[in-house]
């Protein structure tokens, strides 16, 4: 039996959802010329929330059905270890980077030298009760005990922590404890859990490519829904925006492309022999999935989808590192959280020594860690960071104004470093003996 032809490019989902994008782009911009944000409030937003709440509605049910049958795929505790050892290791150890890449670029641009004093008093008055709101936030988070992330990462109940995208670390730590406790079982006691869970994993990426089939409608609805939000009736309030924190937006840009163009790369060329060209455009769809909707946990399914068919990531591997990833691995976010740090420093004119820095690379380790894989949250965590320096708060008003932007694109950043882990790590679980040591660091896998 001969396969069935490929799809034309115009009909293949990546390119029919950047088109929608691009479209979208166009629409909000002569909507606010043409004084249509209401009207795209009411008519056009509403469609976009109903993708991204499809999108949210089936993350918790997918990361219990892929990790626990996951989990329970294993064979044995000592591959689970080695699995969840590497993956920990080259999550922190990318996120490091994008942290040493974020305070070059802005120690090297200098990007707050550049915003004339009327223009910081200006935003800091325009955002003031958007500063309060996050800052009385982050005050609940600082107060808590520094082993608070770890308390609240095993949930008192599993019915409560299932119906909350928020707490996705308690529902991958509830399916990461059945997936091990399935896996100690006999097999006979434990097939017809495996089975129900199976089924469900299925059913949920069946219900993946039910709603890929209507995300260019729903990315055009998000992108028109923000373009028209951030500039109101008038495009010009963008443009003034971007023109006066222009520079700063071009470092967080250049560092999200540096470290997606170079980083991951290289990573790829230690661990597998997939190409860049082959890994980015297998990996296009949860890229733009994830800019249009500047959540990784709700682009997860998407990501899973890519990194199977598309870039050769096994399905076990897939079912822990990728839902890990989503909740852990924030590299774009630690290069946002880097840059606008030293930003706003540089702004407000507070001189920040190589222990300040090392603050921020630490301090914003641990945050871009617990930072929720949800809109804006970086934001949050941002505070902590800023505080943790010695840093106004309130600088973050200087930021704002461009912040739903950019959120889109480290989004994307954060979830293209999750593709790569978990290709690295299928990699590396090719090459290693069964039950045995992983393979050399640097020698190269099975690739896809």
């Amino acid at each position: 039996m001969t396969d069935p032809a490929p799809a034309p490019w115009y009909g293949r989902t990546h390119w029919r959802i950047l088109a929608a994008l691009v479209v979208g782009l166009v629409y909000g911009v002569v909507a606010a010329l043409a004084g249509w944000s209401e009207f795209t409030a009411d008519w056009i937003t509403p469609w976009g929330t109903i993708f991204l709440r499809l999108l949210l509605l089936i993350a918790v049910p997918l990361v219990l059905g892929s990790l626990i049958t996951g989990v329970a795929s294993l064979a044995d505790l000592r591959r689970l270890s080695r699995i969840g050892s590497r993956t920990i290791a080259i999550y922190l150890a990318t996120t490091f980077v994008a942290l040493v890449i974020g305070l070059a670029l802005v120690n090297s641009i200098q990007p707050g030298a550049s915003i004339p004093e009327d223009v910081r008093t200006r935003l800091q008055e325009q955002y003031e009760s958007d500063v309060e709101d996050r800052q009385a936030t982050a005050a609940e988070v600082a107060e808590r005990s520094p082993l608070q992330p770890l308390v609240d990462m095993v949930p008192d109940n599993a019915l409560f922590a299932a119906t909350r995208n928020r707490e996705m670390l308690s529902v991958v730590f509830l399916a990461f404890l059945l997936g091990v406790a399935l896996l100690r079982l006999p097999r006979a006691q434990a097939q017809p859990l495996l089975d129900l869970f199976s089924s469900l994993n299925a059913s949920i990426i069946k219900i993946v490519e039910m709603i890929l089939v209507v995300a260019p409608v729903g990315v055009f609805a998000l992108i028109a829904g923000t373009i028209t939000t951030v500039s109101g009736d008038d495009p010009a309030n963008v443009a003034q925006i971007i023109g006066a924190l222009g520079l700063y937006s071009l470092t967080v840009l250049a560092g999200l492309l540096l470290h997606a163009g170079v980083t991951y790369p290289t990573l790829l060329a230690l661990f597998t022999r997939i190409g860049p060209v082959t890994f980015f455009r297998g990996i296009s769809q949860a890229q733009l999935v994830a800019f249009s909707t500047s959540s990784s946990a709700a682009t997860l399914p998407v990501t899973m989808r890519a990194a199977e068919r598309n870039l050769g990531v096994s399905e076990e591997v897939a079912s822990f590192v990728l839902p890990l990833g989503a909740t852990i691995n924030m590299d774009g976010t630690a290069v946002y959280m880097a840059v606008a740090a030293v930003f706003i420093a540089q702004t407000l004119g507070i001189p920040l020594d190589f222990a300040a820095q090392a603050t921020i690379v630490f301090t914003a380790l641990l945050a871009s860690i617990g930072t929720a894989a949800v809109p804006s949250a970086g934001l949050v965590m941002l505070i902590i960071v800023l505080e943790a320096i010695g840093v106004p708060s309130e600088g973050l008003a200087l930021i704002l104004g461009v912040d739903r932007l950019l959120d889109m694109c480290r989004t994307a950043t954060n979830v293209t470093g999750d593709a790569a882990v978990a290709a690295a790590i299928t990699a590396g679980e090719r090459s290693a003996p069964p039950g045995g040591p992983a393979g050399a660091a640097g020698g190269a896998g099975g690739g896809a």
